[in-house]
């Protein structure tokens, strides 16, 4: 992942904190995935915004329709967790599939400290880490 993607991801992280801030990664699904662009969501959670996020799903479908329309696919989620650890939680789980990796960011007293990647195990039931390699 190139490094302007994370500095993205943590600047919308920074500018939603105190609630969680969410978006999508285009880029190509081949392994291994690469991602190639951020682009930011609106989290419209109705409820306990600091610890949850939900994106639109006619917005998902609008991110997936301009990904291909640039010959991409829309490869993962991202999210922030505020002053909290860049793990999934079981709400995360709760809505994970398996064919996107999912991208957390921890940020602390508003700022970014740690940045993980996952995948999700369907027959687990469970995240598994990803490397997230940065370039």
């Amino acid at each position: 992942m190139p490094r302007a993607i994370v500095r993205s991801i943590e600047d919308h992280a920074r500018d939603a904190y105190p609630e969680e801030g969410c978006g999508f990664l285009l880029g190509r699904m081949s392994e291994p995935r690469r991602a190639v662009e951020s682009r930011r969501a609106r989290n419209i959670a109705t409820e306990d915004r600091s610890r949850r996020y939900t994106i639109d799903p006619l917005e998902l479908l609008r991110a997936d329709d301009d990904a291909r329309k640039k010959r991409l696919d829309l490869i993962g989620i991202y999210h922030s967790h505020p002053d909290h650890p860049a793990a999934p939680s079981e709400f995360d789980r709760s809505r994970a599939t398996s064919w996107y990796s999912y991208v957390i960011v921890s940020v602390v007293d508003g700022q970014p400290k740690d940045t993980t990647a996952w995948s999700f195990d369907e027959a687990a039931r469970a995240f598994r880490p990803e490397k997230l390699v940065l370039r």
